[in-house]
């Protein structure tokens, strides 16, 4: 890559350029919440994922409720200074995880989850954080 050189020097490696955003959900029934969402860009983990991952966290620990608004695709892309694409990308994985869904022209919002829907999801990542651990044991 043209940037690789730069980039491998200690000067840049000693860089962690995190972004912190805030955004608020306005209830129907009047109440007010604030979501921080944190990317780094010296990551292991892809942006788009940072940021499914602290939506999901924020619905699986109930700070988001069903039918709650997100923030538009453009406008969160450009409180967090990235690409539409990787905001659009982010908002994909989690209506493939079913966490949330979009109406066109309306915008994107928490999907409906059962109880026993919100277990299932926490012990899958639990599953998934667990297979990590054991693959990096056999390394």
């Amino acid at each position: 890559t043209p940037f690789g050189p730069v980039m491998a020097s200690p000067f840049f490696a000693a860089l962690d350029i995190t972004v912190y955003a805030v955004y608020t959900v306005h209830r129907r029934n009047g109440g007010v919440i604030a979501i921080d969402i944190i990317i780094s860009s010296s990551g292991e983990e892809p942006i788009y994922e940072q940021i499914s991952n602290q939506i999901k966290g924020a619905i699986l620990r109930g700070e988001l409720n069903s039918g709650d608004p997100l923030p538009s695709i453009r406008k969160l892309a450009k409180e967090l200074r990235i690409s539409v694409i990787t905001t659009k990308r982010a908002y994909e994985e989690l209506e493939k995880d079913r966490f949330i869904y979009t109406i066109p022209g309306k915008g994107s919002y928490v999907a409906n989850h059962k109880e026993e829907a919100l277990q299932e999801s926490k012990m899958r990542m639990v599953e998934d954080k667990l297979q990590e651990a054991i693959e990096l044991g056999k390394l």
